[in-house]
């Protein structure tokens, strides 16, 4: 046992951060009979994290800057409450040092390592020294400012954070200055910091992280390790435990481990904390950065040792030691982050209102698996608004199994039957990706996008034409709700006729394949619909329809869930999801955009502007450049020519969809879809 005396025991713990990550410590804490307190920013007043704490206090504001970055408020809401301990989450100040000091200095307990151990890796710099001589393999670190042609490509990373943000893989040195100007901007925006450092760039590689937790009596757990290597601009997308790579290579898990150990016991370090490494195929690794904190992927930790990291966490922080040896590695998980975001187009953000999210064969939330099933962990639900303030992520949706292939098959079934209404979303590419060979047979490294084609992945999982059949019987379910509300003739077949008669007509867009039509009448024998020979309608309500599809052995009975919110129709089948916009009859000139017209690709704030109005620009050039959940993204020009006209100022908001600037086109210069 330590000789310092132990502090009074933790009661009621105020989680510094938002969303998910607050709900999944809230649900521990209830479990331990701990009192929780939530703190939220304006956009966050409505968030379910706030309806699930015992106490809440507002941040007033909305950015991270004014909310949940300010040390001080967050200890002021402790102070308030009645909280004993502050637990940091993961992102805005949980990797902070000085916060970790602050909060020890107010007289409450950090649920979270020493600030020593924070300080030291909180500087990916000077960790990565520190780790060089403990004998921790490392990638050496290049100055931004003497990067050669020779050490291309490099990667820039923002010294403070992690996440993606900060980040940029660099191939020319003509575009070095401009991506270290954007990191750093992106750095300071999500950190508060903006040093940034670049390292050599290995085009493919694993990144494997060994979770490790650590008493304050000496004792320091490996407890098992993490493939993360699917990801797309430097975030994780689907991660994994245990690795494949370490699965198949001879003693690489023992080596693993040790450096693990040799890296936190380096540091003093204390409680729940990530060691990451980039291997090769080969089973050589090197160590990438400390995350001193609970990373976003520790369920598939949990559920392959059958560890409460949260509350080992906790237990720690009140001065528990940990038995001698960790858990045996059981099973194997699989977590899928479900972003709300469009990677058929450059992985755009998206924001609204989530009308519904119903995952199936959700076993439990928040809590360990025991047996194959889903797990589910996410900070949204029916009715959330998703807004440009913060992270995308919608939630986690993990898989546990006896073994990695079936883990697979539950995850990509439970996310292709889930009904996802409101927002554009990852999911058709997390299914592919699931379902891909490569990823069958554990070849998962770094560029799995690139080398297996992007456009293939995020194409959607269902086919043309089961879609087509999805919007049949989105048309029919509509007609069957126009009969629903009819004031006369409402027991009636919609649109029938005594004598035959033109069709019925109802147009639909689909975002990925375009404008349909659906012709359909009804008769005697039931209904016709056009191009369709053979179909025959079995029941049809509003939010139901079921469809007998001709077959070569006979009909097939398929049915179809509806909804509707406004003009936006989802259709749920186990064909695929399907999502489109019921059109209007008849168009309204007032929404014809005028040719040239550069349109807000998402909701966000204007942060730089590239050119003057009555300047000549090229086809792909930045006009102007939007932050947006933390990430810069560039409007650049649909075609060369003039910049007639700028609609907005630095530091202006803008809806999706809004007109930013007007690009008048050179002549013979065909102008493409304004994006």
């Amino acid at each position: 046992m330590s000789d310092q005396p132990l502090a009074p025991p933790i009661t009621n713990v105020l989680v510094a951060n938002r969303g998910e990550i607050a709900r999944r410590v809230f649900a521990t804490c209830r479990r331990m009979g701990l009192g929780t307190v939530a703190v939220y920013s304006d956009a966050d007043a409505a968030a379910p994290h706030v309806a699930g704490a015992d106490a809440a206090v507002r941040l007033p504001g909305n950015t991270p800057a004014d909310t949940y970055l300010r040390g001080e408020l967050l200890i002021e809401a402790a102070l308030a409450t009645g909280a004993d301990a502050i637990h940091p989450g993961y992102g805005f100040l949980s990797e902070n040092a000085e916060f970790a000091r602050e909060v020890l200095d107010a007289g409450l307990v950090w649920i979270g390592p020493p600030v020593q151990a924070i300080e030291q890796m909180g500087s990916k710099v000077a960790a990565k020294k520190l780790m060089d001589a403990a004998g921790v393999p490392v990638l050496t670190d290049l100055d931004p400012a003497e990067v050669t042609a020779e050490q291309l490509p490099v990667l820039i990373k923002a010294s403070a954070g992690g996440g993606g943000r900060g980040m940029r893989v660099v191939r020319s040195l003509a575009e070095l200055t401009q991506q270290l100007d954007a990191a750093r901007r992106e750095a300071e925006s999500a950190f508060g910091d903006p040093t940034v450092f670049c390292e050599r760039y290995l085009e493919t590689g694993r990144h494997i992280e060994v979770q490790v937790m650590a008493d304050t009596h000496g004792t320091i757990w490996a407890v098992g390790e993490r493939e993360c290597s699917i990801q797309r601009r430097h975030q994780k997308v689907i991660e994994e435990a245990p690795s494949p790579l370490v699965e198949r290579t001879d003693g690489m898990r023992a080596r693993l481990f040790d450096a693990a150990r040799l890296a936190a016991g380096a540091i003093g370090y204390t409680g729940a904390g990530t060691v990451e490494f980039l291997a090769d195929e080969q089973g050589e690794f090197f160590f990438l950065e400390m995350n001193t904190r609970l990373q976003v992927e520790h369920p598939v930790t949990e559920c392959t040792t059958g560890l409460d990291l949260v509350r080992l966490q906790l237990d720690v922080a009140n001065g528990a030691a940990l038995r001698t040896e960790p858990p045996a590695i059981r099973g194997h998980a699989i977590e899928a982050r479900l972003y709300a975001e469009d990677p058929a187009n450059d992985w755009q953000p998206q924001s609204g209102t989530l009308h519904r999210i119903d995952i199936p064969s959700v076993a439990t939330e928040f809590d360990l698996l025991n047996r194959p099933g889903i797990r589910l962990d996410t900070g949204v639900v029916d009715g959330s608004v998703v807004g440009v303030h913060y992270d995308p992520m919608l939630a986690k949706v993990i898989s546990y199994a006896e073994t990695r292939t079936e883990a697979a098959r539950l995850l990509a079934g439970a996310l292709q039957r889930a009904k996802i209404h409101g927002l554009v979303t990852n999911r058709d590419l997390l299914v592919r990706v699931l379902r891909h060979p490569a990823f069958a047979a554990g070849d998962t490294d770094t560029a799995f996008f690139v080398t297996h084609g992007l456009d293939g992945l995020a194409a959607p999982w269902v086919s043309e034409s089961d879609e087509a059949l999805s919007i049949v019987a989105a048309a029919l379910a509509d007609a069957a709700a126009n009969r629903g509300g009819a004031g006369v003739g409402g027991g009636l077949p919609s649109g029938w006729r005594n004598l035959p008669a033109q069709s019925q007509r109802k147009s639909y867009q689909s975002r990925t394949s375009g404008t349909h039509e659906i012709g359909y009448r009804f008769g005697r024998t039931g209904v016709t619909v056009d191009g369709h020979d053979g179909l025959e309608l079995v029941e049809s309500a509003a939010d139901r329809v079921v469809l007998a599809v001709p077959g070569e052995r006979g009909p097939v009975r398929r049915g179809f869930e509806v909804a509707r919110y406004d003009d936006q129709v989802y259709v749920d089948s186990p064909l695929g999801p399907v999502a489109v916009r019921r059109l209007p009859r008849f168009s309204d000139p007032a929404d014809q955009v005028a040719t040239g017209s550069l349109l807000a690709p998402m909701p966000g704030s204007v942060i730089r502007l590239g050119a003057e109005v009555g300047s000549h620009v090229e086809r792909g050039q930045p006009i102007l450049w939007l932050e947006a959940m933390k990430m810069e993204h560039t409007v650049a020009a649909p075609a060369a020519g003039v910049l007639s006209a700028v609609h907005v100022a630095v530091g202006q908001q803008v809806d999706l969809g809004a007109v930013l600037a007007v690009v008048d086109p050179a002549e013979d210069n065909e102008i493409p879809e304004a994006r």
